[in-house]
């Protein structure tokens, strides 16, 4: 038998709870990475038009919560039983109610991701706060890996509450001590503010933007100053390898920015449940 299987066997109760769970903060996820970006920019807006003393017509309130969801094609409102993770998906045959319009894959996909990746720290960990903290963890990466996609953009609103929440959590050694977290806190965000500013004076381009740096600095607080270099080497071979790929392809123009706060995640997740990855 599988050894994952074993243990899904061993835990029934736990895996099927953090599935339903890990659906419902997937679905949750899939707001977040389409709403906090226009949040984002909406505020900004009012923010130049109140410096030029203008009218902004991103006046209008846009929250994680208000309106409601809402097919993006018709505007119409998301009934309550069409909204249930991944089975409304599957039984609407993937189209809105109302106009049939299709719906992104990538919505579903998101929950399951979520709740997947919730089960195998569920299986990892076991019930305590290092799985409390797992999820935490694994659903604000998740947020951050799809808005940098869509926007090349990692958003302070979520990098720099998961670098605090990292060194609390590490304030009882739930993953490292608290002096291992703060070392990685800070080496981890001079690490790629070095690189950033050794690429500039060399080639006179910005190769990363701020939000890598306080990424790394989140997970240095998590995962503490010897994960640094197994995050860092992980991301940055999977990243040139993916981006060779893509330009040998044709489907990235050379010249073309690249995020790379999604290899950095992937390489957090990595760390979660296998940190000794690089050694085995």
């Amino acid at each position: 038998m599988d050894p994952l299987e074993e243990l899904i066997r061993a835990q029934p109760g736990l895996s099927i709870a953090l599935t339903v769970l890990g659906l419902v903060v997937g679905s949750f996820l899939n707001v977040v990475i389409h709403r906090l970006p226009k949040m984002m920019e909406a505020r900004w807006q009012r923010d130049m038009a109140a410096l030029n003393g203008t009218e902004c017509e991103a006046a209008k309130t846009l929250s994680l919560a208000f309106p409601g969801s809402h097919c993006p094609t018709c505007q119409s409102a998301i009934k309550p039983q069409h909204n249930v993770p991944l089975v409304s998906y599957w039984a609407l045959g993937g189209k809105c109610a109302v106009c049939e319009s299709p719906i992104s894959l990538r919505y579903p996909l998101i929950e399951l991701c979520t709740a997947l990746l919730w089960v195998l720290c569920g299986l990892h960990f076991g019930v305590g706060n290092a799985l409390a903290g797992a999820m935490v963890l694994t659903a604000v990466l998740i947020a951050l890996t799809m808005i940098d996609l869509d926007h090349q953009l990692l958003p302070d609103s979520l990098t720099l509450p998961l670098l605090w929440i990292g060194l609390m959590l590490n304030m009882n050694s739930t993953f490292v001590s608290l002096e291992n977290a703060v070392l990685g806190a800070v080496f981890g965000y001079l690490c790629l503010w070095a690189v950033f500013w050794l690429f500039k004076i060399v080639t006179g381009k910005e190769g990363m933007g701020y939000g890598d740096f306080k990424l790394l600095a989140a997970l240095g607080a998590w995962f503490g100053l010897a994960a640094l270099p197994t995050i860092v080497l992980l991301s940055s071979v999977v990243g040139a390898v993916l981006g060779i790929a893509l330009i040998v392809t044709g489907k990235q123009d050379r010249d073309a920015p690249m995020p790379f706060g999604p290899f950095l995640a992937g390489a957090g997740l990595i760390h979660l449940v296998h940190p000794d990855v690089l050694l085995t």
